[in-house]
């Protein structure tokens, strides 16, 4: 029998998570399924896989030019609930709360117990992650085993164990099956490495051969030995063979333009953007670990949404224009943990200010106080942007702001205003927020400690 004690100390420790959880399946019930013309392809795929039990997405030996994981994955799940869209999706949303698990995780592991809770609601409550969840599309998928193999990876570096390191590489594997974009993960992965500096040549070999095998072995098994495909099937993609719409001149203020507009909003791009700075900034106030992590963070970002540019812009490819919200995917949770981190930088801050000059304590004091208020106003923005994407019909993702070109998602029955369900997703985010409220409990004491010696 749990007594009190017990039971309140789970209640501390578990019930933030699992309330974050709880309300985001709340607030993602009245939202989708979103369709677009990649989610009939991939369904029509797993169709493939249960009638000839190959990735075919038309007939008999039109493989589909993606990696088979996925589609195998979601035809075992199909064939035991129903081969319809709506049960994919329900199992793409339950990828998207593993993956915003994973976000707690990371960020517990990068920053910190509390950043990594508000790193896993920022992640789940971004636009761009509640549409991706609600679609039948590998994108979530990938992305959470990428997270897994990045987690297991960090351990793997920091307890300088093989072990660990192979359990990353399978992890890797499978993503690397289900995905390409998988590989974006190991780039915190090697900037990580590279910072921990190991010296033992033995223990290198061995972590780095069993991160990689798996990985090697599982794709060459797959392309060459199942499919019968040349290894360089793997970057022969219609999406790197296709060139720009005509008439249609791809700028590089597209990325910043959907991360605004579209994928993070206004509020989210600041606040990564302001907890970067002030990291860079008062660094030598910050821990060494959260300092580390900061410049991980900027440089993954940078890395991928650069790769992006080139591509797009520099190479004119038409797939990687369009299509950032799948493209630079593996971004999100690097600008999750980037704003969740400005917490734990504001109430540092607070802290220094009480030791510090009239001056300095004055600038720290404004410091923390933007970052607490663009904190608070994020999450209520992606509320509100939640609350308007379950009753629309139709979302595209415009690659400049008068151009009607991008990437679009359709819904057949959004809800209309007065729907129960709105009340449904109202609970989620009451739930979500006594989540947040329930972890800085003790980051609000701290808050206004200080404060009461400035009154």
């Amino acid at each position: 029998m749990l007594g009190n004690h017990n039971i309140r100390r789970l209640l501390r420790e578990y019930y933030p998570l699992l309330a974050i959880l709880i309300g985001v399946t709340l607030i993602s019930i009245p939202m989708g399924p979103y369709r677009t013309l990649d989610t009939g392809l991939e369904l029509s795929t797993v169709q493939g896989v249960l009638k000839w039990g190959y990735p075919y997405y038309k007939d008999w030996g039109n493989l589909f030019n993606e990696p088979p994981l996925g589609f195998y994955t979601e035809a075992l799940f199909l064939r035991v609930f129903g081969l319809t869209e709506e049960n994919g999706v329900v199992l793409i949303t339950l990828f998207g709360l593993a993956c915003t698990v994973m976000m707690y995780k990371l960020g517990k592991e990068l920053y910190g117990k509390s950043p990594g809770l508000f790193a896993a609601a920022f992640f789940a409550l971004a636009p761009w992650e509640l549409i991706l969840s609600r679609s039948f599309l590998i994108d979530t998928q990938c992305l959470l085993l990428s997270m897994i193999y990045l987690y297991f990876g960090i351990l793997a570096i920091r307890k300088d164990s093989v072990k660990l390191a192979a359990v990353s590489g399978i992890f890797f594997a499978a993503a690397l099956l289900t995905k390409l974009f998988a590989v974006f993960m190991l780039i915190p992965l090697l900037l990580l490495y590279l910072y921990q500096r190991p010296k033992n040549a033995k223990q290198i070999l061995g972590q780095l051969g069993a991160f990689t095998l798996p990985a090697v072995f599982s794709t060459l098994l797959w392309y060459q030995i199942i499919a019968g495909k040349e290894i360089l099937y793997l970057i022969n993609h219609n999406d790197f063979r296709d060139l720009n719409f005509p008439g249609v001149v791809p700028t590089y203020s597209f990325v910043t333009n959907f991360l605004i507009n579209y994928g993070l909003g206004l509020f989210f791009f600041v606040t990564v953007v302001f907890s970067l700075v002030i990291g860079l900034l008062f660094w030598k106030r910050f821990s060494k670990q959260s300092v580390v992590s900061d410049l991980i963070c900027l440089v993954t970002i940078l890395s991928i949404l650069g790769l992006e540019l080139y591509l797009a812009v520099n190479l004119n490819l038409k797939a990687p224009y369009t299509s950032a919200v799948k493209y630079i995917y593996q971004s999100l949770p690097f600008f999750s943990l980037a704003a969740a981190s400005l917490a734990s930088k504001s109430i540092s801050l607070l802290k220094s200010a009480k030791k510090s000059a009239k001056v300095k304590r004055a600038l720290l004091f404004s410091v923390s106080f933007i970052g607490l208020f663009l904190l608070v106003a994020s999450i209520i923005a992606n509320m509100n942007a939640a609350r308007q994407l379950a009753t629309v019909s139709y979302i595209i993702f415009r690659v400049q702001p008068n151009v009607d070109v991008g990437y679009a998602f359709h819904v057949l029955s959004p809800i209309s205003q007065g729907d129960p369900l709105q009340i449904v997703q109202f609970f989620g985010f009451i739930v979500v927020l006594s989540a947040l409220l329930w972890a800085s409990r003790h980051f609000i004491v701290n808050l206004f400690r200080p404060m009461r010696q400035w009154i």
